[in-house]
């Protein structure tokens, strides 16, 4: 049935990204429905380049169920930047207070000054 054929099933559909370009060739080649010929002719690829794909799919494809692991995790810590900078906003004000309890002024007071007035 042509009617019921949705529109992600159209393997001539345009993907947003390369990396989806990528999994759906690889897919495809994984099928061996088609031999690499085919599969480079319909997605105007070279074959040698779907031979790599496919070989890093299956490379890595079991960190897709590893647990644990989410795509979502922060590259970084957050909690420990937001420490760092509550860290140095501390100090900065204190330094702050310093100098001005020493009568000399502030870096922002100076960087200001010899900015504003040439």
């Amino acid at each position: 049935m042509a009617g019921n054929k949705k529109p992600e099933d159209d393997e001539t559909q345009p993907t947003d990204t390369l990396s989806g370009v990528q999994a759906k060739v690889a897919l495809a080649a994984l099928k061996r429905d088609k031999t690499q010929a085919e599969l480079a002719q319909q997605f105007d690829v070279h074959p040698n380049q779907i031979t790599d794909w496919k070989k890093q799919m299956q490379e890595r494809v079991a960190e897709v169920f590893e647990t644990g692991q989410t795509s979502a995790e922060p590259l970084v810590d957050v909690k420990a930047l937001h420490a760092k900078i509550g860290q140095l906003t501390l100090e900065n004000d204190l330094l702050e207070s310093a100098l001005g309890k020493a009568g000399l002024p502030s870096v922002k007071r100076r960087w200001i000054a010899s900015t504003h007035c040439r």
